[in-house]
């Protein structure tokens, strides 16, 4: 699986690099491709369930599951979220970045550091003997650290989470990114998830576009998507995307 993860690594830094004013989304999907199957892996979301692209490109308003497009054209300012994954000999491994087109206006930066700061929370949590919803419990407060360092809110998008991950991008169990500690299975030594924290600049509700994809806050307030796939380990979480 980190040889996988290590080639998502590769792909997203490959669209971060190549993400500029004029470029659209498409191009990016075509870049983050050829970097998978050129390190001998399968873009796993192309064809997934129908969906028509090797990368989630996810812009401004867009929650998750934006579909490139040649039209879709890259401006200054502009906040994208990009989610990835590829297989290598069956295993799966899944990551996105937040990041900006050029100098981003101090609400996104802060939206998109929170956000990173609530998935590093949750791969902390990632422990033997820790249960699932430590690790949503694990978000969510760190998701109100920041808004007390910024002194501003979140929305936590509601219905979208994590998820577990191996042989299969999506498997049981779910993974909320809020609620209660010490619920739902014990994390043993092996255990892998993919850790994934939403949030917005304002609602936690979403609508789905008419591509049947597309996630967008309800509200038009920008958000941010951060994910790896980590693994439990005896020496502590260890990030397979990385």
């Amino acid at each position: 699986m980190q040889v996988a993860g290590a080639l998502v690594a590769s792909a997203l830094r490959a669209v971060q690099a190549a993400a500029a004013p004029g470029v659209s989304t498409l191009e990016l999907d075509r870049i983050a491709e050829s970097v998978i199957r050129d390190g001998g892996g399968t873009p796993s979301f192309l064809g997934y369930h129908g969906f028509p692209a090797s990368i989630c490109a996810s812009v401004n308003d867009r929650v998750v599951h934006g579909i490139p497009s040649a039209g879709e054209v890259l401006a200054t300012g502009d906040l994208v979220s990009i989610d990835c994954g590829a297989i290598v000999d069956g295993w799966h491994g899944d990551s996105a970045v937040t990041f900006g087109v050029g100098p981003l206006i101090d609400a996104d930066e802060a939206l998109s550091e929170a956000t990173k700061a609530a998935m590093d929370a949750g791969i902390a949590a990632m422990l033997p003997g820790n249960r699932l919803t430590d690790v949503s419990h694990a978000i969510e407060v760190e998701t109100h650290a920041a808004e007390t360092r910024h002194d501003r809110k979140y929305g936590i998008v509601a219905g979208y989470g994590g998820h577990g991950i191996g042989r299969q991008m999506h498997m049981d169990p779910f993974l909320p990114n809020e609620g209660s500690p010490g619920r739902g299975p014990y994390l043993a030594v092996g255990s892998v998830l993919a850790i994934e924290p939403m949030l917005t600049l304002g609602t936690t509700k979403t609508v789905v576009l008419e591509d049947e994809w597309t996630v967008i806050t309800a509200d038009g307030t920008r958000a941010a998507h951060w994910e790896h796939t980590v693994a439990v380990t005896e020496d502590g979480p260890r990030i397979l995307t990385r």
